[in-house]
């Protein structure tokens, strides 16, 4: 019994669990196709769950489904619009809290580095700046939604 709790001690100085390290739960998650997995260190305890099908909510009709990254590229090109991307899995967000107004709208001029949204993961909430300065052309998703890393959240006409 000594032996465990002398572990466990251990294990909570050497610190939380690193966000790359949760990284790659989630993606064993996936690859793996079980439907949860559990880590403890120490007092912590991480469980990552699967959604169940999660997909239809992203191709409900009020919300386009997402176009893979490498075929977005391309399309992007061509159009001269930017996409700026989901740098992490998450809860994305309009507004700064529930009943203010969305940071950004349809028409709206940005500047690189305004935010531009928030995506929520593990409690944590990540503002989203623009990375280019220009006219926000198209919201790609709706508010409350989750998204995927890399998945394009705004499109912006850039500036040129």
């Amino acid at each position: 019994m000594q032996e465990i709790d002398e572990k466990n001690r251990r294990e909570a100085a050497a610190g939380p669990l690193p966000l790359e390290e949760v990284g790659r739960l989630v993606e064993l998650l996936r690859s793996s196709g079980v439907g949860e997995i559990s880590v403890r260190r120490g007092e912590l305890e991480i469980s990552v769950k699967a959604l169940p099908e999660a997909r239809p909510v992203q191709a409900a009709p009020a919300a386009p489904a997402p176009a893979p990254a490498a075929e977005g590229g391309a399309e992007e090109e061509e159009s001269g619009l930017h996409a700026v991307r989901s740098p992490l899995v998450g809860t994305f967000y309009r507004a700064p809290a529930p009943g203010e107004e969305p940071y950004v709208e349809v028409g709206d001029r940005v500047s690189a580095g305004q935010t531009l949204c928030i995506v929520e993961a593990m409690k944590l909430m990540n503002e989203i700046p623009a990375d280019v300065s220009g006219e926000v052309v198209e919201v790609l998703v709706q508010d409350g939604q989750g998204v995927e890393y890399d998945q394009p959240l705004f499109r912006i006409r850039p500036e040129g």
